[in-house]
């Protein structure tokens, strides 16, 4: 303790010596008990295996052996009269010393239990049966001196008749690490007695000393353990500036010279510490914190962040490390990750699980900081934000499809309704129609928020989604990447870049509004036209007729002269029964539906380049030419793109090649080498962006292909676990829930959290970071004492 409270007054080196001496003392301390721990162990043990096998031994004498010599005497096969038998049929000498020589000696030991069978069958094999061994168990485990384990042991006594056979069962106990104990005359009982007497004392006082050394030790460890985090923060910090110091460099007169990176906002503080450490190290040479004069390396790249940030900003990290000033994805991401994930994932109650969990470990966030998490644990723990975001964007996703476990909300009364709904009597192919008082394309007819559950019941409800979510993913994706590449063009005009601006950033502008930009503006421009009154306008209807004067046409009605087959269009011309549509339609934009028929955008879209100057149905006047002109663009910038900015670095650089002679082919040559590898890295780049805007818009469309999957996924697990039993009787009805719950929590509160997360990350790393991100920045690593704990806490 005494090294710690002198810290702030020592130097470093003499703090690590003070600290060295006392710790030190203490190891010399720690070991010197140690070894007299193992002594006193040993000590004990072979007390308490001698106490084993004289109790043992005792009743083996007391029981066994009469037994087996009245069994012996039993089995001769002669039968010696009652009177007899007292009688000694040999000399009084002989027989005392006859008896001597049919004792049998013995040895007496303790094994480990698991050697027993391997003991037993080595002494059979090695003395050929000539001897007889009896084991008993020792109930108490025996714990070893040098490992701490327990050990389970037995006694063991071994009778024999020969000195070679005694040679060898040593030898054999020697092998098996058994401890043989030497014991008096088993005849003699008070001698035993006395000895147990004599051994049970000295095992008393053998576990006093040994739990008064036990208790000294756990002391002493336990006064370490207080100090122990101490002392290894202080030997990491010193060597940690040990290190940092050894990349200074000697500079002139005696002086240490280093160079590094410092956060702008904090170098008054850097000065100030440097100031103050010498101050209270009472030295008269100063120190100098200065800013060294420019040019200077690529400096490293440094990102403040929060506990929401946080996981978001190591999601791009792990992609890449942003350059310096560099446009941060982290900031983007931080909300178009989970707004993604909520497109794919949308489901009111999956979603609902989801943000519950977020919330949870929001709220057990104190108690996780404090804790040692484990590998997946912290990293929940870090994503706890971003869990519940996805989540919420997971709730939000699912009130716009309006679907809760496959079911539709009707939070707010749907505005259609089917003839004979209420009473069942709904057959299939019946047309929904909007309620009472409703007129189509008024507010009052659309669903307030997300889409109308009617959608849910109908036989067209999967080629509606499928139509609804396509064109959003398609909107949300090249949303995106046009984002990522304005962010280009930023990261340009920040680092004065005229070239990439105006010869990368402007064509790649160019090419992906001429195209895929124009896409959106197609998406909605015919979610936008009221279908109803084109298509109306175009229709033949007989002006006697109840369809005459109907509100889903929006201009005049105008009666034809009633020519051709009496019937006319709302415009006033006059059908004969062969009119084309490009006849009856009064927009004349052309093509075949002449803007009175909604288009397929997908062949509209290749005919742009297939069948140029040609639109079949279009939906404004001038299409045609417009879509020319955006071919056009399109096909400009390309070229643009792949030779402009290599031929000014060329020209850049031919001044490079004027410096030689002019015989001198050197400089010729380095020129068109220089000239050739910038060629072929922008036909990379050009051609990466080119076919990267077709494909990473088709790779948006699992936007549409996850979401369809999560709700038929949810549907098949309802209709299939729950409405196929829920009519049944009750335990029908628990099992299908049973297992409704088990398919949703393992396949789409698990399975499909994971793939929407995956496919998510990709999403961000493919298709919108390699718009703009280097990802060949450097990170900023300063010293930092609580991360150099926390790395050391992680690694042990």
């Amino acid at each position: 303790q005494s090294s710690g409270a002198e810290g702030g007054k020592q130097s470093a080196a003499q703090l690590l010596e003070a600290l060295e001496v006392e710790l030190d003392g203490y190891d010399s301390q720690l070991k010197e008990l140690n070894t007299y721990s193992e002594k006193l162990t040993t000590e004990y043990n072979e007390k308490v295996e001698l106490q084993e096998v004289l109790e043992k031994a005792r009743r083996f004498f007391m029981t066994d052996a009469p037994r087996l010599a009245v069994s012996e005497l039993t089995s001769g096969g002669a039968r010696v009269p009652t009177g007899a038998r007292d009688q000694s049929l040999l000399p009084e000498g002989e027989g005392e010393q006859r008896e001597m020589d049919m004792r049998f000696s013995s040895i007496t030991g303790v094994v480990a239990a698991d050697e027993k069978i391997r003991f037993e069958r080595m002494i059979f094999r090695a003395t050929r049966g000539n001897c007889f061994v009896r084991f008993a168990e020792i109930k108490q485990p025996i714990t070893d001196p040098h490992s701490g384990e327990q050990i389970e042991k037995c006694v063991f006594i071994v009778f024999y008749k020969s000195l070679s056979i005694e040679t060898k069962l040593k030898a054999i106990c020697d092998a098996f690490s058994a401890h043989r104990y030497s014991l008096p005359d088993m005849d003699d009982a008070p001698s035993v007695d006395r000895m147990l007497t004599e051994n049970a004392q000295e095992l008393v006082d053998s576990r006093t000393v040994l739990l008064k050394n036990q208790d000294t030790r756990f002391r002493l460890c336990q006064l370490l353990a207080r100090s122990v985090d101490k002392w290894t923060w202080t030997v990491l910090r010193e060597k940690a500036i040990y290190h940092s110091l050894n990349m200074f460099k000697s500079d002139v007169s005696g002086m240490l010279r280093g160079e590094g990176w410092v956060i702008a906002e904090n170098a008054d503080d850097v000065r100030d510490a440097v100031n103050r450490a010498h101050s209270d190290m009472d030295m008269n040479m100063p120190s100098h914190v200065d800013q060294v004069p420019k040019p200077w390396p690529t400096p490293p790249t440094h990102f403040s962040t929060n506990k929401f940030t946080y996981g978001y900003q190591e999601f791009v990290n792990t992609y890449g490390i942003p350059r310096y000033r560099e446009a941060n994805p982290a900031l983007f991401t931080a909300a178009t990750f989970p707004f993604l994930f909520g497109v794919m994932y949308g489901d009111i109650g999956h979603g609902l699980f989801l943000f519950c969990s977020g919330l949870f470990l929001l709220y057990k966030e104190k108690e996780n900081d404090n804790a040692k998490l484990g590998e997946m644990a912290g990293g929940l723990h870090a994503g706890r934000y971003m869990i519940a975001m996805m989540g919420f964007f997971a709730i939000y996703a699912g009130f716009i499809y309006n679907d809760m476990f496959s079911l539709g909300l009707n939070l707010f009364g749907s505005r259609w309704e089917f003839d004979g709904q209420d009473n069942g009597g709904v057959e299939e192919g019946d047309v929904a129609a909007l309620k009472d008082g409703l007129v189509y394309g008024t507010g009052e007819s659309v669903y307030p928020f997300g889409l109308d559950p009617i959608w849910h019941v109908t036989s067209n409800e999967l080629l509606f989604f499928n139509s609804f979510k396509m064109k959003l993913s398609v909107i949300f994706g090249i949303f995106q990447m046009f984002a990522g590449t304005c962010l280009k063009g930023i990261n340009a005009i920040y680092f004065k870049q005229p070239l990439d601006f105006f010869f990368e950033f402007v064509p790649m502008i160019a090419f992906a509004t001429s195209l895929f930009v124009y896409m959106i503006v197609l998406i909605f421009m015919k979610w936008g036209i009221d279908w109803n009154s084109r298509m109306l306008s175009a229709t033949c209807i007989d002006p006697a007729s109840a369809y005459w004067g109907s509100e889903l046409y929006d201009g005049e009605w105008v009666k034809c002269d009633g020519g051709g087959d009496g019937t006319c269009t709302p415009w006033g011309y006059s059908c004969s029964g062969y009119d084309t549509t490009d006849e009856k339609c009064p927009l004349d934009f052309g093509g075949s539906g002449d803007g009175c028929q909604p288009p397929n955008l997908i062949t509209t879209l290749i005919n742009i380049a297939l069948a140029p100057g040609f639109v079949d149905e279009p939906m404004y006047n001038g299409q045609a030419s417009v879509q020319n002109i955006l071919l056009l663009i399109a096909f400009a910038s390309v070229p643009v793109l792949l030779f402009a900015k290599p031929y000014f670095l060329s020209r850049q650089h031919s001044s490079h090649a004027h410096h030689h002679d002019e015989g001198d082919e050197h400089g010729e040559e380095e020129e068109e080498h220089g000239f050739g590898e910038i060629l072929i890295h922008q036909a990379i780049e050009t051609i990466e962006f080119v076919l990267g805007m077709v494909s990473n818009t088709a790779s948006y469309l699992r936007l549409w292909a996850l979401s369809l999957a999560h709700s038929e996924l949810a549907t098949v697990f309802w209709e299939k676990a729950m409405l196929s039993t829920i009519n049944s009787n009750f335990v029908a009805a628990f099992i299908g829930y049973g297992i409704f719950a088990g398919v949703t929590f393992g396949v789409l509160l698990m399975m499909d959290v994971l793939e929407c997360f995956l496919h998510a990350l990709r999403l961000h790393w493919v298709e919108f970071q390699n718009k703009f991100f280097a990802a060949d920045g450097v990170r900023f690593a300063p010293y930092s004492f609580k991360q150099i704990i926390d790395e050391h806490s992680a690694a042990s």
